[in-house]
């Protein structure tokens, strides 16, 4: 009996620590503020108490999808995340996770997810597989080694998402969710670059092309700084479009006035503790904005 209890403790004990490495592949943190995107957008064309089967559904095959594709970037960035001091203690670069068993992961997560999302609708779910196709397939394994401006493909697929709620909300496509993605991809080059510009020498030694090695520090500050304001009117529009209510236009005037002030102050001094200063704002920025548009239309 003692010995069963023991070898029980020992599966779980196993258990508990694999699903943790499967857990920080997923990138929590990430893949949370893009689901957080994708709900706003549903949530701003259909009421989440009256549809609030078909929001669990959604979180439940976008958390999917999202984490599906981050995976497969895993398995295949894993050369170069074991160059880079940031990322060697990743579970593949550090040899927690095989490779067979990642891809065995991702394609789980992801032929579930995407399934999942057909379901619900077909264009739905045709947009999230356009999400994981571009973030995968073009930026990862195509354009990231290429070239800086993979970043715009990844910042198109870092929008699918909104434009994926919105469009299961509407059952369509309109222009109020493609200035949601628009608002996300403008706002991709503030976490990219601003990364970025942090470890520019552990990129440059995984060979991986950068703004910052390609056009400079300062023009590369620049870039982060109009594409924060960018974002802001992106934001703004569609905000706008799904008719806010005044006094939370308000509160997303006050944070887009804060993100101005910041992208301009960066532009004029730039500096490293600036850019980061405005990433981590940025960052914050996009989360409120997105609670700000469900509860201004609830």
């Amino acid at each position: 009996m003692t010995y069963l209890k023991t070898a029980n403790q020992s599966i779980l004990k196993t258990l508990t620590a694999k699903i943790r490495l499967y857990w920080q592949m997923t990138k929590i943190l990430q893949t949370g503020l893009l689901l957080s995107t994708g709900l706003a957008g549903y949530m701003s064309a259909r009421c989440p108490v009256q549809t609030w089967q078909t929001l669990l559904a959604l979180t439940g095959s976008l958390f999917l999808a999202i984490s599906g594709s981050t995976v497969f970037n895993m398995v295949y960035d894993r050369d170069i995340d074991a160059r880079m001091p940031r990322t060697q203690k990743r579970p593949l670069p550090s040899g927690k996770v095989g490779v067979a068993e990642a891809l065995v992961l991702g394609s789980v997560l992801s032929v579930i997810g995407i399934g999942w999302a057909a379901f619900l609708s077909p264009l739905y779910g045709l947009i999230v597989f356009a999400g994981l196709f571009f973030d995968v397939v073009v930026y990862t394994i195509w354009l990231k080694r290429r070239t800086p401006w993979s970043i715009i493909w990844g910042g198109i697929a870092g929008g699918m998402p909104a434009l994926a709620g919105r469009a299961l909300g509407l059952g369509a496509i309109d222009w109020v969710g493609l200035m949601f993605a628009l608002a996300v991809l403008l706002w991709i080059p503030t976490h990219i670059m601003t990364f970025s510009l942090r470890y520019r020498e552990g990129y440059a030694k995984a060979g991986v092309p950068t703004f910052p090695s390609a056009y400079g520090e300062r023009t590369t500050g620049i870039i982060i700084a109009l594409s924060s304001i960018a974002t802001a009117i992106a934001m703004a529009f569609a905000a706008y479009g799904i008719g806010i209510t005044w006094g939370y236009m308000r509160l997303l005037i006050i944070l887009s006035c804060g993100l101005l002030a910041l992208a301009i102050s960066s532009m004029v001094h730039p500096s490293f503790k600036m850019n980061f200063s405005l990433f981590k704002f940025a960052s914050l920025y996009m989360l409120s904005s997105m609670l700000l548009v469900v509860l201004g239309v609830l």
